[in-house]
């Protein structure tokens, strides 16, 4: 059975930047005590994301101690001064304040910034899986200008960001080609995507399917080396290409999801994909759950790039 008011908690934390696996360890902390405008949550799934590992080798312009996990969803535990949408007990997921707490949504308890109800039908794994995704999509896109009819490449169909911007696109109406391996080939398929493989001849190919070149093409693989052959998709037209995973470091004039002057996070939109995912018709897949006691084989597997699917951290509690 959970504690009663708990002073500390398991939470996976750094305390100096470096290789994840050598700087990332559980430990007994704190519990946050959450400010005005925030809430604190009983953890019950912690997405895991690329970014948390970023976080250990000091993505974050903040000194350490720093936790990881930016997808959260539990039950309020504790409610901030100002905070009236919600009550103690209520199912929410949302996006910690990672910059505001020494620790972040791995742990049995996290504070978070942003946060919406949980809708009935939609459980609380699968809610986790929804922020990171979904706003890094939806804010992608947007930058992009994408309207309906229009045609996008989206590189990368089968990471968890690609597999939500194939669907967020869908959605507004517009025409999709993904490329992707094998795991997510028919799935994207089947959400009404045209698919094609990575490697040698995928430019002629994504030109053929969408008779001539698409509109915007999108990079969510974590692939460097392939953003001249977006550009050569979308005739040649590096404005037209967004990525977040490749930071354009040869300066081709390629536009960046995270360094758009002007552009903001869109949490608003958390909400109204919760309620789709509710209703079957938006999903994030889940590859596999772990505790405190395997967390090790949720690095060493996501830092493969071959998960498959959401990495769940399920903490339990003493």
């Amino acid at each position: 059975m959970p504690s009663v008011d708990p002073t500390t908690m398991k939470a996976l934390w750094i305390q100096r930047y470096g290789t994840p696996a050598d700087v990332l360890h559980l430990g007994d902390v704190p519990v946050p005590t959450p400010r005005a405008e925030h809430v604190r949550i009983r953890v019950h799934a912690c997405a895991f994301n690329p970014a948390d590992w970023a976080v250990c080798q000091g993505f974050l312009p903040l000194p350490p101690p720093r936790g990881i996990g930016f997808d959260v969803a539990g039950t309020v535990e504790a409610i901030g001064e100002g905070v009236t949408d919600v009550k103690l007990g209520d199912p929410v997921f949302g996006v910690p304040d990672y910059l505001g707490y020494p620790t972040s949504g791995a742990a049995e308890f996290a504070v978070l910034k942003v946060w919406f109800a949980v809708p009935d039908g939609l459980d609380l794994e699968h809610a986790a899986c929804l922020p990171m995704a979904v706003e890094t999509a939806t804010r992608s896109i947007d930058l992009l200008g994408l309207s309906k009819g229009q045609t996008i490449m989206i590189n990368g169909g089968g990471t968890m960001t690609g597999f939500a911007a194939v669907q967020i696109a869908l959605l507004r109406g517009a025409h999709v080609i993904a490329s992707a391996g094998e795991t997510f080939a028919d799935r994207l398929r089947a959400l009404g995507a045209k698919v094609t493989p990575y490697g040698a001849g995928m430019v002629e190919r994504v030109r053929e399917l969408a008779q001539g070149a698409p509109d915007f093409a999108l990079h969510t693989a974590r692939v460097e080396g392939v953003l001249p052959d977006l550009i050569r998709i979308v005739d040649g037209d590096p404005c037209r290409v967004m990525s977040f995973s490749d930071f354009d470091k040869e300066g081709l004039g390629v536009r960046t999801t995270g360094r758009e002057k002007g552009a903001v996070h869109r949490y608003d939109v958390l909400g109204d994909y919760a309620r789709l995912a509710a209703s079957g018709r938006f999903a994030i897949p889940i590859a596999r759950t772990f505790t405190w006691d395997d967390w090790r084989e949720a690095l060493e597997l996501s830092m493969t790039g071959r998960a498959h699917g959401k990495l769940i951290l399920i903490p339990g509690w003493r």
